[in-house]
């Protein structure tokens, strides 16, 4: 059985959108899918139970996407298991295709690709991530797809999920680049956020991630993946680029510096994207 694992926090405008790609036959034992509601002060919980028994939905009080992944893997039997967040896309097929190229073997970790639907974003988020499209990070799935799948060999190497603002970078940074994959032919769909401030502030919380992974596991940098340096300076040479490049450099820029003076006073943030979901909320409204 392929597991699913969804932490879920305060997500009931959006995990109906997620679960409803998996659970076309509730008798089907194909896929195990454990949605865990941490923190929630919403109605997520209820949402996701209307699609039991397929779904298996546990509550906790405690606010903390780590501490939902391991409750989450506390109680999945299951692999390939496959880690998704509750606001994106991710069809049937793509989790089928996801386990079978675990299956054979070669991989212990493999993602999709992240197709971003920019719908509804304002022209400067539109231009942020028209470059980042063209960029190596972009085709790095663990880490910017919302879903990694292990196989049980891949969720072997590691012990708990650590308490840690990047819980996907630090998985990505288990495995050597051989030993993972993003699949060019399996997409999942991100809902990046509206507004370049929101922008900022979610770039923020990356850096911030990436911070403290450095700080508190130096020892995984030896398999972190290709920068983005080389390629984005070579698209300087593309004047028509310049607006959207301008845009890229000046949000990192923004949001390096505020990740750099959070990790120095140590103030926590969290900086999680509502635009997205509001919209949505208000879309069904309608």
């Amino acid at each position: 059985m392929i597991s699913i694992v969804v932490p879920a926090h305060n997500e009931n405008s959006v995990i109906a959108r997620t679960l409803s790609q998996w659970v076309t036959d509730p008798a089907s034992d194909e896929i195990g899918v454990v949605v865990v509601c941490n923190g929630c002060t919403d109605d997520t919980a209820n949402v996701a139970r209307r699609f039991s028994p397929a779904v298996h939905v546990v509550e906790s009080d405690i606010a903390s996407k780590t501490h939902a992944l391991n409750l989450g893997d506390q109680i999945s039997n299951g692999f390939p298991r496959i880690y998704a967040d509750a606001d994106i896309v991710l069809s049937l097929d793509a989790v089928r295709a996801l386990a079978k190229r675990l299956e054979q073997g070669d991989v212990l970790a493999a993602a999709p690709t992240a197709e971003i639907n920019v719908t509804g974003c304002s022209w400067l988020v539109r231009k942020y991530y028209g470059i980042r499209s063209r960029l190596p990070s972009s085709r790095q799935g663990i880490g910017g797809s919302g879903v990694y799948a292990l196989s049980e060999a891949g969720r072997r190497r590691f012990g708990q999920f650590p308490d840690v603002i990047a819980d996907d970078t630090y998985v990505c940074l288990q495995y050597r680049p051989g030993e993972r994959e993003t699949l060019p032919y399996v997409s999942s769909t991100v809902f990046p956020p509206r507004t370049v401030l929101q922008l900022i502030a979610v770039r923020t919380r990356a850096y911030r991630g990436i911070f403290e992974l450095v700080q508190r596991f130096p020892e995984l940098r030896v398999n972190k993946a290709e920068a983005n340096h080389r390629t984005l300076v070579a698209l300087f040479k593309e004047p028509h680029l310049w607006p959207g490049l301008l845009v890229y450099c000046c949000v990192n820029i923004v949001a390096r510096r505020r990740a750099s003076m959070a990790s120095r006073s140590g103030a926590h943030l969290w900086q999680r994207d509502e635009t997205s979901r509001a919209a949505l909320t208000a879309d069904s409204l309608k």
